[in-house]
């Protein structure tokens, strides 16, 4: 047993104070010989032993109770379960086990956070085998399971790894679905989790909402936490943030930008291996912080569809460690350009237009006059300079972005009520005149700002902006001006990307025109854009489309059956081919504090549980209210005991026949 309060333990000695006041009451009276009470003394000396007995269960129910009192007020903390078998048995006990990819971190040697919250639960499981019945709703398919043995909740397929993510308001809507559904009794919520801040997901809505839900229900509800959040070892991730193919001659670049994490710092050179097409290699990198961006570059002469993948050396959680990639076939890309200004179209076009073979066959100019449809069914890329899209032809653009398609949207010229996809245009700043609109922050990793192949930065800060239209909407900004003002956002739909840009490439506006800005970054979405003619994609685990989720899916890169729905890797189905990967959301290190986690549930019955030492009887929970009845329960008894004892029946001709003669009165 341990203590939140063991500096109160320092107390323990004050259980000896009843002892020592006894001891000085005693001190007080001190017994004065009197002859003539002998024969008193040897009339109640038949008592003196049951007085003596009364008297040491007095002092031992007062020394009990300061003991219980310390203990208290230590807040204990039982191990080996007694938490959980000091409450009565439910009628329902819905675990809720988190098993995602940071779920797989190894917290000793062998033993994982899963395994060891399965090991936890299934002790606990057995202890109301037979008084309760038992529910599992997993993290990734969150379907309440019945289980006939929780003590062997092991064994069961729900409670196997995954490289999935946890959705914890989801989990806890599908346990109280179950509860209204089934009608159930008193009920218990076991839930098994390390606390990754982005799996539960405190802010949104839902959570709040379910919980008020839980809180309202007729029946008892109680909350226990299984928290694991434990420090790992030393642990790598590695994630494939962009992909682009470029083609170079004969053969061909794949340009990648990787995402590293650490949980700690260290300068130590760690290797990496990389597989191309079957082939493979090892690279060796050095990290001087906990996350780097990193840009690599792989050559191929495969002029069809390929995969490959980059992977870390075991460590604390092997299932960060890989990274899956594919790549498409070479494709034509193709751009739309639709205008309002013919100015602005012609530069567009010229930038959508440069390598291109036949650039009017590859670049279409479409006047909004002249849009009564839209199609885009070969394009790759949209460039749209007029007020938003709507009715069909927003439709149609926001099909084209789903299925893999990048827009890019150019300022009107004019304020616009209509928004597209929650974007609106504001109104029109112009510079002074002494003075111009400049660039000073951009994101020169990745995006179609980045730096170029051989490492130089664009030219942003040198290019001037006389004019600019401001934008609301979602912020996920790439670059701004110097005074904070958006110049391009981007915002993901589906499979493919939006952007807006708060300039024109015209005089008027900008010196954009001028190329060294425009032309790379039109080029890079048009490499974007086509992936949507291509028959290769990446998704994160869990996000395949129900459609393709009941295709029959081969793995790739490994001769083991794996699930696309919960496994990562490379898959095949006919022509196409797909990476599946982790989500983002496992890779983030931030972890939801644990007395947060107590007021999440406000005024529901709540335990918090954590395993500290990582043993199976490691498990603590607060049994404080124990001893603070035991305390009650010793006082009523020292209450009881000191209570002074009846009259006798007896009166004072019942002592005069027991004196003697002499003493009798006259």
């Amino acid at each position: 047993m341990t203590f939140l309060q063991p500096f109160i333990l320092w107390g323990l000695p004050l259980v000896l104070l009843p002892v020592i006041i006894h001891l000085i009451n005693r001190l007080r009276h001190r017994p004065q010989p009197w002859a003539a009470m002998r024969f008193l003394v040897s009339a109640t000396r038949a008592s003196t032993s049951h007085a003596k007995l009364r008297q040491f269960l007095i002092l031992l129910f007062r020394v009990l109770a300061v003991l219980t009192l310390l203990l208290f007020l230590a807040r204990p903390l039982a191990g080996g379960w007694m938490g959980w078998m000091l409450s009565p048995a439910p009628d329902v006990v819905v675990i809720l086990l988190d098993r995602s990819a940071s779920m797989e971190t190894k917290i000793a040697p062998n033993t994982t956070k899963r395994e060891q919250a399965i090991q936890l639960i299934s002790q606990a499981g057995k202890q109301y085998e037979g008084a309760t019945h038992f529910v599992l709703i997993d993290s990734a398919l969150r379907m309440p399971q019945e289980l006939p043995n929780a003590g062997r909740l092991s064994d069961f397929p729900t409670a196997q790894p995954t490289d999935t993510t946890a959705d914890i308001p989801a989990m806890l809507q599908a346990a109280l679905n179950y509860l209204v559904e089934n009608h159930a009794g008193s009920a218990e919520l076991w839930i098994a989790s390390d606390l990754q801040r982005s799996n539960w997901q405190v802010d949104d809505a839902r959570f709040k909402g379910v919980l008020s839900q839980l809180s309202a229900l007729p029946q008892k509800i109680r909350v226990r936490l299984l928290a694991l959040t434990q420090e790992p070892q030393l642990n790598a991730a590695v994630s494939v943030h962009e992909l682009a193919r470029q083609k170079r001659g004969d053969k061909g670049d794949l340009q990648f930008t990787l995402d590293l994490q650490r949980n700690r710092a260290t300068a130590e050179k760690f290797p990496m291996a990389v597989t191309l097409d079957g082939s493979q290699s090892q690279l060796e990198l050095t990290m001087d912080s906990q996350s780097m961006r990193w840009r690599h570059k792989l050559e191929t002469s495969n002029k069809g569809t390929g995969w490959g993948s980059f992977e870390l050396p075991a460590d604390a959680n092997n299932h960060d460690n890989p990274a899956y990639f594919v790549y498409g076939a070479e494709v034509s890309t193709r751009a739309t350009v639709v205008v309002s200004d013919k100015e602005s179209g012609k530069f567009l076009r010229l930038a959508a237009g440069i390598g291109a073979k036949n650039p009017k066959e590859t670049v279409r100019l479409i006047l909004t006059n002249d849009l009564s449809s839209l199609s885009l069914g070969e394009d790759s890329l949209l460039i749209w300079q007029s007020a938003l899209p709507s009715g069909s032809v927003a439709e149609a653009v926001q099909q084209f972005v789903q299925e893999g398609g990048a827009a890019i949207f150019f300022p009107p010229g004019e304020a616009d009520t209509q928004q597209f996809e929650g974007f609106s245009w504001g109104a029109t700043q112009s510079a002074d005149t002494e003075k111009v609109f400049s660039v000073a922050h951009w994101d020169q990793e990745q995006g179609p700002l980045a730096k170029t192949d051989e490492g130089a930065s664009l030219p942003l800060p040198q290019t001037e902006f006389r004019r600019r239209q401001v934008f609301s909407g979602p912020k996920n900004i790439l670059a701004s001006f110097e005074d904070g003002v958006p110049f391009l956002t981007r915002q993901t739909l589906g499979r493919g990307e939006i952007y807006f840009c708060a300039s024109l490439p015209e005089k008027r506006w900008s010196s954009l025109g001028d190329g060294p800005v425009l032309v790379p970054m039109i080029q890079r979405l048009l490499q974007s854009g086509s992936k949507r003619l291509q028959q290769v994609a990446s998704v994160s685990v869990g996000e395949l489309s129900a459609v393709d989720a009941q295709k029959q899916w081969v793995s790739v890169d490994s001769s083991t059956n794996k699930n696309i729905r919960l496994r990562t890797g490379v898959y095949r189905s006919g022509e196409r081919l797909v990476a599946v990967n982790r989500s983002s959301a496992e890779d983030e290190p931030e972890v939801l504090d644990v007395n947060e986690a107590k007021t999440l549930f406000g005024a529901m019955s709540f335990q918090l549980l954590q395993d500290r030492q990582q043993r199976t009887d490691a498990l603590q929970g607060e049994v404080w209210r124990f001893f603070l009845f035991g305390m009650l329960a010793l006082l009523i008894g020292e209450s009881i005991l000191i209570l002074p004892a009846k009259a006798s029946s007896s009166g004072p001709e019942t002592l005069k026949g027991k004196l003697s003669p002499q003493l009798q009165p006259k």
